[in-house]
């Protein structure tokens, strides 16, 4: 087993490489269907299965045409993190869609709205007493 400082280490390694590989080196045109940005990358305690969370901005056809993209990039991406980082073995690499980023864009239009709409209550209330 790696130290937690090692796959910290290795964790970072693969997030810079992965996105250098996203923005210049991949050319499925499928992945550039949407914009794709890797947010997180977790990898097991043994060094040998990375999970690489991307978040995709696109539409939901976009997405999926994106996520197909980067499963069947798969293997030429774990082959370049061999060549690139140099580990005895090479991570088997999974990517997973993380929404994260987009739920909290939702949730702040949810709460900018909710209070937009709070603002618009206390001016009618404050008007309608001006009134009486």
């Amino acid at each position: 087993m790696a130290t937690n400082r090692r796959v910290s280490r290795v964790s970072s390694l693969i997030k810079e490489e992965v996105s250098l590989m996203l923005f210049s080196d991949i050319k499925d045109d499928r992945v550039g269907a949407g914009m794709v940005s890797v947010t997180n990358v977790e990898v097991s305690g043994d060094l040998q299965h990375a999970k690489i969370y991307v978040s995709i901005y696109g539409t939901n056809e976009a997405r999926t045409q994106t996520m197909a993209g980067l499963e069947s990039a798969t293997g030429y991406v774990r082959r370049e993190l061999g060549k690139r980082i140099r580990l005895r073995r090479t991570p088997e690499v999974q990517f997973i869609e993380d929404r994260g980023l987009e739920d909290g864009d939702r949730m702040m239009e949810l709460l900018n709205q909710l209070s937009q709409e709070r603002q618009n209550k206390e001016l009618n209330t404050a008007i309608s007493e001006q009134e009486d």
